[in-house]
């Protein structure tokens, strides 16, 4: 049996579907990650587990225990939100072993959980400070001690990177996913950026309109897509996705013979090569140099005076082109995905 198992989990917001039917098993120790747009249904889905929201259809087990109707307080879950939520009075031991003083657990298990959690997260030298005193990133880490010290049987992140910079991002990150390896919890993960997912998750759970696109492990996503929201979901920069009928060429070069639906190539399996000499004729639009990695949009020519299609190449060396540079481009032939009209996967070669 599952450790957390969801089983035609809905919510309604009047005439709304927010979840539609969620079928979802979760095994103990596994780091799980939702993702989506805006609006998808993952934060209403984390909500409704952590017993925040009622549902409307369907169960919810945890440990082979059905807390459906359970409050929220009795699920042995611990939340970590998006915006910090500690009390500004209090001190930082003081907003950590909150709900364990509220449960009158004994003082010296309180002061053993959480001397240990904020050795864990390195809020030592902190416990005495309150909130206002702290760095964004060591706040959140103060509401991670603070479900840490609950020892819940599932961990539920909504978002908890989304206020930080972009590096106190990448080292929270890390740091979530460290505390995770060592504490062994079972945990559920939200987040609208597909790095965070790619970069945390044992599993991924794509969500698009309250419904389950596809899950499975990162690079198996990123590898085999089941459709083309997931496949241009999933990658940064996105999958170049070109309507057949639109470019032609595409497709001999690929040896497909699909003329009614759509190509899928990703950006490193693109060359950009010297005028004349690749597979497709192109002018450069954008060149972003990041560093380790360059992106170069090119288009190409368009039939009957049209604009012809966009495509973009990642390449790892450096680039002396500009916008305006014609050149060629090369597509590596096993590496493309087929979409029909209905955007499910027709087909695919990877090498």
């Amino acid at each position: 049996m599952s450790f957390l198992k969801l089983t035609g989990v809905e919510k309604l917001f009047g005439p709304v579907r927010a979840l539609k039917g969620i079928d979802l098993n979760i095994e103990p120790g596994e780091f799980v990650v939702f993702v989506g747009p805006s609006g998808c249904g993952k934060s209403t889905l984390l909500r409704c587990i952590a017993g925040l929201e009622s549902i409307d259809g369907g169960r919810i087990e945890l440990d082979g225990r059905d807390i459906t109707n359970l409050p929220s307080s009795k699920r042995d879950l611990a939340m970590v939100f998006q915006s910090y939520a500690l009390y500004p009075h209090m001190t930082v031991a003081d907003n950590m072993s909150f709900a364990l003083r509220l449960a009158n657990v004994d003082k010296s298990i309180i002061a053993q959980k959480v001397g240990r959690a904020a050795e864990i997260l390195n809020l030592s030298q902190y416990l005495d400070r309150t909130p206002k005193e702290l760095s964004g990133g060591q706040r959140q880490r103060v509401a991670i001690g603070r479900a840490i010290v609950r020892a819940p049987k599932v961990f539920l992140f909504d978002e908890p990177l989304s206020n930080l910079d972009a590096a106190l991002r990448g080292q929270t990150r890390l740091e979530i996913a460290k505390l995770h390896r060592e504490l062994g919890a079972t945990s559920i993960y939200v987040t609208h950026d597909q790095i965070e997912a790619m970069t945390m998750a044992d599993r991924v759970v794509v969500l698009r309109d309250g419904a389950v696109e596809q899950q499975g492990a990162p690079l198996h996503l990123y590898d085999q897509p089941a459709n083309r929201f997931v496949a241009q979901f999933i990658g940064m920069p996105q999958m170049n996705v070109v309507d057949a009928a639109e470019l032609p060429a595409l497709g001999r070069i690929l040896g497909t013979a699909m003329t009614d639906g759509f190509i899928g190539v990703r950006p490193e399996h693109i060359s950009v090569t010297a005028m004349g000499a690749g597979q497709l004729a192109a002018k450069v639009e954008v060149v972003e140099a990041l560093g380790a990695d360059t992106l170069i949009y090119a288009r190409t020519p368009g039939a009957s005076g049209g604009e012809g299609v966009q495509l973009v190449s990642r390449q790892s060396a450096r680039t002396a082109l500009r916008p305006g540079d014609a050149v060629g481009l090369d597509i590596a032939p096993n590496h493309f995905h087929l979409f029909g009209r209905d955007g499910q996967m027709a087909g695919a070669a990877r090498a």
